[in-house]
């Protein structure tokens, strides 16, 4: 089996459209991405993710940890604590993490879920 490889992600154009965020709360964010690897249990996953503007309801299912690559959100978590996302930014969001993302310009990331 070869190694799953996305050279240069920041410019990758084959991506599969995963429609709209379903807990909007303004606008009408729209997703598309292209998955690298899924593990055999289903349950990990990496690749990456490009979300349009507007505002949503956020709440991690699994582990995420994400490296920013273009456009800026910002993420309130329930307690109030902001994170502001921009170019070159990674976080890691546990799972249980709750709160609210507002895509203020489209943003591209690669993630790994487990």
């Amino acid at each position: 089996m070869s190694t799953p490889v996305i050279y240069r992600p920041l410019d990758e154009t084959d991506l599969t459209d995963w429609g709209t965020i379903p807990t909007m709360l303004e606008g009408r964010s729209m997703t598309s991405g292209r998955l690298l690897h899924r593990g055999p249990d289903g349950r990990s996953e990496c690749g990456i993710w490009v979300c349009t503007p507007g505002k949503w309801e956020c709440h991690v299912t699994r582990d995420e940890f994400c490296h920013f690559l273009a456009g800026r959100c910002t993420y309130v978590r329930d307690d109030g604590e902001v994170i502001e996302i921009a170019p070159g930014t990674i976080a890691f969001f546990p799972e249980g993490w709750r709160g609210v993302c507002t895509v203020h310009e489209t943003v591209r990331k690669v993630y790994m879920i487990r």
